[in-house]
């Protein structure tokens, strides 16, 4: 009899488990379902007092117009922001990686001094900072550059506070183990560390690389020519003073997000895989 209830019990825990998840799952679908639905939609569609639940016809012409459009190169600024996020990503991931493998392993006297003088940067708003930035840029020439968008975050003190921490906890013995054989740091970093610090590194390079593509207030500032916009300045256009272009802003929306869904979904295996076997500790 208690076999029973307990049977019982653990198979309406399951359903309340499947119903949570799946509510869950709708509500997080829900703003992508808005985002293409609006896309597909007229205008009238999207502010008609009568909401329905897909539009009364699917306006594919809207993707169409969309790439079409002259006075906003869509395709332009995806592609620089993708050439921009991935260089971004690439070099916080090498450059922050071996500041961070360095403050935590190669022992020098004034360590922990870099690594507090680091942490302190993170106390500075960007404010203060971005004024001296961009005239730093602008000395250089590189304003409307991809230069000037793309140098100024390929090192970011989080990124290296992250990977020293993580460091510190990586087990020694596979690093001695290397030193032994006569592999030296930079040996032990590119051959040891990183091969088991799969996920640790993809989920950096993951924050990374949406934080890059979702930037938008430097690229508006030190971007002012259509030839170097992002994709975000191209969605800021649709959304004006003067007119509100609603189809064309969700579907332009729609079409930044599929990168970053991409990504996401090639990824997700490194990360989960990288977590349970790479996320090793002693």
């Amino acid at each position: 009899m208690a076999n029973i209830q307990r049977s019982r019990a653990d198979q309406a825990g399951s359903v309340v488990r499947y119903v949570v998840l799946v509510v869950g799952a709708i509500l997080f679908l829900l703003p992508f379902y808005l985002l293409v639905r609006n896309g597909l939609s007229t205008e009238q569609d999207i502010t008609s007092p009568d909401w329905k639940l897909f539009p009364s016809s699917l306006q594919w012409h809207n993707i169409v117009d969309l790439f079409n459009d002259p006075a906003v190169p869509i395709g332009r600024a995806l592609l620089n922001s993708l050439v921009i996020s991935v260089v971004q990503t690439v070099g916080v991931l090498v450059i922050s990686g071996l500041a961070g493998y360095g403050l935590a392993r190669i022992p020098f006297r004034y360590a922990n001094a870099v690594f507090y003088f680091i942490v302190a940067t993170l106390l500075i708003p960007a404010a203060v900072t971005f004024v001296p930035s961009f005239v730093l840029v602008s000395t250089l020439g590189w304003v409307s550059t991809l230069r000037g968008l793309i140098v100024p975050g390929l090192f970011q003190a989080f990124a290296t506070f992250l990977f020293r921490q993580y460091f510190l906890n990586f087990p020694r013995e596979l690093e001695e183990a290397a030193q032994l054989d006569g592999t030296a740091y930079w040996g032990t970093f590119w051959r040891i560390v990183v091969p088991n610090s799969t996920g640790f590194v993809a989920a950096i390079g993951t924050i990374t690389f949406i934080g890059s593509w979702n930037a938008f207030l430097w690229p508006l500032v030190i971007a002012p020519d259509q030839s170097a916009w992002t994709v975000q300045i191209a969605l800021s256009t649709f959304l004006t003073a003067q007119t509100i272009n609603l189809p064309q802003l969700f579907v332009a929306a729609s079409v930044a997000i599929v990168p970053l869904v991409v990504m996401f979904v090639f990824l997700q295996r490194w990360i989960v895989e990288g977590v349970e076997r790479s996320g090793i500790s002693e």
